[in-house]
C-alpha cells in the first residue's frame, strides 16, 4: 500500500516527526489500541499518525511513502484505506483521503512511549469511558 505526503503536508510535519521514528497510521475511533476516543459514531473516519521510538507489532504492513518515513498500519487499517491515498496539509490540518474522496479532514499527530501502550490498559479504557459522553 502507498501513499503519497504532499509538500504541504511534509513541511507541516518537518518538526514533529523525528527521522528515526516508527510513525503508525492508526485509527483513532475507539478501534486502535492508541485511540482513547472510545464509541464514536462513525468507526473509520477518524485518523491519527502516532509517533513511536520503537517498532509495534500490532503495525507491521508498510505504507510505502515519498518521504521516506517508517510508517505503517495495522490489518485493522485497511479496511478504511483504498488507492491514491495522499496526506495534504490544508485549512490548518492534516486531511487523509484516498480516489473515493475524503477519509479525515483533521488528523492529528500523537507522541506515545510504546511501552506504555497495552490492549488491556485499564487506564485507557477509564478515559476512553470518561472522554465518552463528550463525543458524538
Amino acid at each position: 500500500m502507498q501513499i503519497n505526503i504532499k509538500d504541504t503536508a511534509q513541511a507541516y510535519l518537518k518538526d514533529k516527526l523525528p527521522a528515526d521514528a516508527h510513525i503508525f497510521l492508526a485509527t483513532d475511533d475507539g478501534s486502535s489500541k492508541f485511540s482513547k476516543l472510545g464509541g464514536s459514531c462513525a468507526i473509520g473516519n477518524k485518523f491519527q499518525l502516532v509517533v513511536s521510538p520503537t517498532a509495534d507489532v500490532d503495525y507491521q504492513t508498510p505504507l510505502v511513502n515519498n518521504v521516506g518515513y517508517q510508517l505503517f498500519i495495522s490489518e485493522g487499517e485497511k479496511t478504511f484505506l483504498g488507492n491514491g491515498l495522499n496526506l495534504a496539509y490544508k485549512n490548518a490540518g492534516l486531511v487523509l483521503s484516498d480516489d473515493s474522496g475524503l477519509l479525515d479532514g483533521g488528523v492529528t499527530v500523537t507522541a506515545v512511549d510504546q511501552a506504555a501502550v497495552s490492549k488491556d490498559d485499564t487506564q485507557r479504557r477509564d478515559e476512553m469511558q470518561t472522554l465518552g459522553h463528550k463525543i458524538c
